[in-house]
Formats: C-alpha cells, structure tokens, sequence
C-alpha cells in the first residue's frame, strides 16, 4: 500500500478512512470480529497492520466501561494441573481477541481479594477465579462490577455468578467406590493441608464418607495432611506405614505427593499394588507416566477452561446474561497401581 507510519495520535477514524469504513464500523470489528463481513475486516486489519496501529481498549470502550481484557486468578502458578485449563481459556479468548491476565493468590484470600480489587479497577470484562471461597470484600466488589465472574474449582452451590466445574465431594466418593470395588479395606487418605484448600476439604470428605457407606472406616490418624513436594508423599507414605502397617490402599490428593509415594515403595522394595495400592486425585502428566501406571481421577480441564472463558466473551459481547452452571463431570481412570 506504500503509506510511512503516521505519527503518534492514530485514531479509529483515520483507520476507517484508510478501509473505505466508518470509525464505528472499525470499532465493531475490532470489539467482535463476527460483528463485519470476512472483506471488511480484512481490510480494517490490512491498515492496522500497516499503520502499527494499537488501539486503545480503555479509551475504545468507555461506553460500556470496560475492556477486553479477561483476568484469571489461580492458587499457585507452580501447580501444573492449571496448565491445561489456562491454555483453554487462552485459546478461547484468542479467537476473539480477547487478552488474559494471570495471577496466583496462594491460597489466600486477602491477596485474592486485592487482586480481584486491582482487576475491577482495569475495568476488564471478566474474572475467572479457580477458588470458590472468598472474602466478604471480595464478594461485594465482584457483586459491583457488573461483569462475569467464572468459577472453576468445585461445583459450588452458591456460585458468586457462574460456575464451570466437577463435584470434588463426587470424585472423591467415587475412587471410594473404586477401592470398595477392589477388596480393600484398610485404607488412608493424604493431602496438603485442607486449609483455605476447600477442594481438598470436599474430596477428602466425599472419599471418607463413601468408604463410611460401605462400612469402612479411615480413622483421623490415618487422614494426613503434609508438606508440598515429592518428599511430603515419601513421608507421608512413611507415617502411614509407622501407623497402620497393614494399611492396603492410599488416596493421594496431589500428584507430587502420589508420585513421591511411589518412589518411597521402590527405594523399600514394596510392590504395588501387591504390598499397598497407591490412587491420586488427578490425572496429569506426571502420575500419566508413572510406573507402575497410577489409578486417577480425570477432568477434562483444557475443556473448563474453553467453557469459562465463552461465558466470559458471550456476556463481554452482550449475547448471554445471568449466571451459568455447567457440570463437567470426571472420570476414575484405573490403572495397575491399585
């Protein structure tokens, strides 16, 4: 086209000049590229391109007070078991130009609520929130802001708008179902601490309770609550054995601690499941590849990720309103571990 780059101060109206459009049609096309024919928006984003032209999303959408800017709040960017679910929503939002913004609140709620409180005020379009517990400040201001707040972490029953999750007390019954299923009898349950981690609390409470049903019993000394790492499950396959020597089954909530589990039982010469029989609450990529393969608990978390950030642009774009519930389901994947 042979146009120099202008200076500084381009604006949507010289844009549509430049396209034969009008600034608002720039607008719509930028705002929702579904909104303009394929040959508009190829010639709107021709001169975007050629001009290097970045429009401003604040400035750009005063009239309705906020961005395309989606914001997505997890526990801890360390666990890899978000990974699936961030890319998900990445490639959600990427399809229509929408732009994500991460941060890790480590299981607290205050920084949560400060995060939250710093998002509202960038005006984005949406939250997305893995925890389902929040402070009371954190509830008001998210009531406030009008905009969509996605659940993920649990099917709560008193989402704060919408939620796109499984039931952690379900998944928990069922491995319990599963170990009822395979004869055992003895068996022991291991985590990081429940505190402010109500999906372990709920999963933890749905196994012990399914185990109940059938008559089993997992005393409290064998509910165990231990440190992150490989080593936390080392020890805490340890204690357990220190405990109840004839423990026959354990339930990991965590696939670090499962994993360091099943290293502990290869450095004593333990067969599993034959000596004791190891199950995780999740099944990534680690505890996929494990040997001996490792009985899991599957979500389809690239899919919840998918599903929450639609919610998200299908309200932005004014196409959905009210709260959403989807139930995701999971499934128990058995392997030769138990």
């Amino acid at each position: 086209m042979g146009r120099k780059k202008t200076e500084p101060g381009l604006s949507m109206k010289l844009v549509g000049s430049l396209a034969g459009v009008s600034a608002m049609t720039v607008s719509r096309a930028l705002r929702d590229p579904g909104a303009v024919s394929d040959a508009v928006l190829e010639r709107i984003r021709a001169v975007i391109d050629e001009l290097g032209y970045v429009p401003n999303r604040v400035a750009g959408s005063l009239s309705s007070n906020k961005t395309t800017q989606v914001a997505l709040v997890v526990p801890s960017l360390r666990t890899a078991i978000h990974a699936e679910m961030i890319q998900g929503i990445s490639d959600a939002l990427r399809q229509h130009h929408f732009q994500l913004m991460i941060s890790d609140c480590g299981n607290s709620m205050a920084l949560e609520e400060a995060q939250i409180r710093g998002y509202v005020a960038q005006r984005v379009c949406g939250i997305i929130l893995h925890n389902t517990r929040h402070s009371e400040a954190a509830l008001r201001i998210l009531a406030g802001a009008g905009i969509a707040c996605v659940e993920t972490g649990d099917l709560t029953r008193q989402p704060v708008d919408s939620v796109v999750s499984y039931s952690n007390a379900a998944a928990g019954a069922a491995m319990a179902a599963h170990f009822v299923e395979a004869g055992y009898t003895r068996i022991a349950f291991a985590s990081l601490p429940v505190k402010n981690r109500e999906r372990i609390r709920a999963l933890r409470q749905g196994f012990v309770t399914g185990l109940r049903k059938a008559g089993i019993v997992v005393p409290p000394a064998l509910r165990l609550e231990v440190e992150p790492g490989m080593q936390g499950g080392a020890r805490a396959l340890s204690t357990i054995l220190e405990t109840a020597p004839r423990t026959q089954a354990v339930l990991f909530a965590g696939d670090v601690l499962a994993a360091g589990a099943v290293f502990e039982c290869q450095r004593r010469g333990i067969p599993i499941p034959a000596g004791i029989a190891i199950a995780n609450s999740d099944d990534g990529e680690l505890i996929q590849n494990m040997v001996p393969g490792v009985t899991a608990i599957q979500y389809p978390r690239y899919d919840i990720g998918v599903r929450a950030a639609r919610i998200v642009i299908e309200r932005a774009l004014g196409r959905q309103s009210g709260p959403v519930v989807q139930d995701v389901g999971f499934s128990v994947v058995r392997r030769g571990s138990t």
